[in-house]
This record gives structure tokens, sequence and C-alpha cells, in this order.
């Protein structure tokens, strides 16, 4: 649990600092949440150590709710300070602590809250929708768990990328797809329980984003709105950048009558190294989330023989995956040679 304390509440003092005192800081705060993670990342032992399965984890689950309180709390700091009377006004000083806030919420708050709307508390759940509701993407909260769960690994899932397929044409398609199957699936789940439109779960995400984008708006104007809006672009970028990276290329195979096979580790690509994934709560170990949706981060588990790997972290990964032609260089003959090995095991 060290490790995860560290790597997720040391950068929130940057932040703060960033904001309300400007300077420096936003610099010192994006390169230690970007290069020095990646640089620990190359210097530290690979992580593939697995915590045994019957420990609780009480405390994994306090950190869960600690991270999601620190991230409301960080959205209104970044909305009152960032560009306002007080915090860090000129653009040398907002545009890096901007970006920090970003990259802390796709890469810290993400996880944390797609750790949250996996809990069996309805009130964690309730944490993990309002998380991202604030970063203007809700309704990943519902296509995540009763979509991309579901037909991971297969076209009718949007947040699958197909095999040749660049970062930025999947993009426009995930977002769309995720946000429309999500809101099909949620109406369908209403009208068999009988409630009345007004539960229906994105009501609260779209009442939530107008509540921020109107706070946003209030305490910093028109320029305040757009940095706000900004900071939840970058990061909703981060996460779908997460899926594309996380499942490019695998694809399960089709059975009798059009069922499709059962989510397996080599349904997934993962990474050993241990700052990212302390930093992201180890959501690199994505096979085994798949496979157990309900077990909680510190117990998730990696195979290197049963599940494929990334040549680099996560996060060094999906800054290839913005340049489409590096990105197929790099993992298309991965994939390949992923596709020819043998059912449950994985090629490196």
């Amino acid at each position: 649990m060290p490790a995860f304390l560290i790597a997720t509440l040391v950068p929130v003092p940057l932040l703060l600092l960033a904001a309300l005192a400007g300077g420096g800081w936003g610099w010192v705060a994006l390169v230690y949440l970007t290069g020095f993670t990646a640089l620990l990342d190359a210097l530290l032992p690979k992580n593939w150590q697995n915590q045994p399965l019957d420990q609780p984890f009480i405390a994994g689950a306090g950190l869960q709710v600690s991270l999601g309180l620190a991230h409301l709390w960080l959205v209104l700091v970044a909305m009152r300070f960032l560009g306002g009377p007080g915090g860090a006004e000129t653009w040398s000083e907002v545009l890096p602590a901007a970006l920090a806030f970003g990259v802390y919420f796709g890469q810290v708050s993400h996880p944390d809250a797609h750790e949250l709307i996996h809990r069996p508390s309805r009130d964690l759940r309730r944490l993990g929708r309002m998380i991202y509701a604030t970063m203007l993407f809700g309704h990943h909260a519902s296509a995540h768990p009763k979509i991309h769960h579901v037909w991971v690994a297969s076209p009718q899932d949007p947040n699958t990328a197909r095999l040749g397929e660049g970062f930025w044409r999947y993009l426009l398609r995930a977002w769309r797809g995720s946000f429309l199957q999500g809101f099909r699936v949620e109406s369908q789940d209403l009208k068999r329980a009988g409630r009345t439109w007004l539960r229906h779960p994105y009501l609260g995400y779209l009442l939530t984003a107008a509540l921020c984008l109107g706070l946003a708006a209030a305490f910093g104007g028109l320029t305040g709105l757009a940095i706000y809006m900004g900071i939840c672009a970058f990061a909703q970028v981060q996460i779908l950048l997460s899926d594309y990276v996380q499942h490019y290329g695998l694809e399960r195979e089709e059975l009798a009558h059009g069922r499709l096979e059962a989510v397996g580790p080599q349904h997934s690509w993962n990474a050993p190294h241990a700052a990212s994934q302390a930093m992201m709560l180890n959501a690199p170990r994505h096979s085994d989330h798949h496979l157990h949706p309900g077990r909680i981060y510190p117990g998730l588990q990696l195979d290197a023989g049963r599940m494929p790997m990334l040549p680099r972290s996560l996060p060094v990964m999906a800054t290839v995956a913005l340049f489409p032609g590096w990105w197929r260089r790099v993992m298309d003959p991965r994939v390949r040679a992923q596709q020819a090995s043998p059912p449950g095991t994985a090629r490196q």
C-alpha cells in the first residue's frame, strides 16, 4: 500500500501549488507526473509480485475514497484559481498547470473512479460516477460495466480498437459509440425496472456536468470555462487512450450460433512497470481486471505466461498511440504474434 499512497497523493500538493502559487510550480507538477514517472518506470525493477488474495485490502478501499474526495476538491481549485485572481494568472503559468491537472485526472482520478464503479457499495459507485461526471464523461460510468465488460475484444464494443485503426479515428467512434450504447442499455434497464425517466443515470450525468460548467463560468468567466473544458477534454483523451492501448487488435473468437468465447487473459494488454502501476492503481494489470471485475486493485494479478505485455509502460505507450504510424510499427507485429499463439497463452 505505501507505493499506491505515495504515487497517487504526492502530486496533490504539487497541483495545489501550481494553481494557487503559479510561477514554475505548474511545470514541476507536469514533469513529475509525466517525465519523472516514466524515468522511474525505466529505472525501477518491474513489478511482477502478486498479493495474496485472502487479504481484505481495507486500506485500499480507504485510499479510493480519499482520492475521490481529493479529486472533487481539485476540480473546485482548478475552477477557482486557474486563470482567476489570487492564483496562476498568466498563460505561462496556467498552461502547464492545466496540463498537469489533466494528467492527474486522466491517470489517477480515472483509475480511481474506474475502481469505484466496480465496487459493491452503492455509495462508492455513486462517488465514481460523480468523478466521471465532473470530467464531463459521466456516461463512461454506464458504458464501461454494461457495454465494455460484456463485449470487450469484439466488434460490438465501441471501446475496443481494431487492428490497424489509428487512435484519432478511434477517438470519435469510441466516444460516440459508448455514449449511445450506454444510454440505450440504461434506458432498457430503467424500463424493465418500471422506473420513471427521472431516475435515468444520464440525467444525473448531464445535471452534474451543467453544474460544473456553471461553476467554472461563475468562478472564471469565459476564460475559466474554457480552461475547465480543456482540462476535461485532455482527461477524456487519456481515458480513451487507456482503452485503446489496453485492447488494441485483440479479438475474442466467434463460436457457434454467433456466441463469443469467454473473456480470457489473452484479451488485454498489460504492463509490469512499478511506478505507473502504483500511480494508476494497478490499472495496467488489465487482464485480471476483466477476468475478475469485482477484485479490488491491490489484489490484481499478473501472469507473463498467459497475459500479453506491452513493450513499454502504459503512459509511454499511450504517448506512442498519438502517432498512428509509429504505433502500428510497434504494435501490429505483436498483435499478429499474439493471434498466432495458442489460446490462453501470451507471445511476448
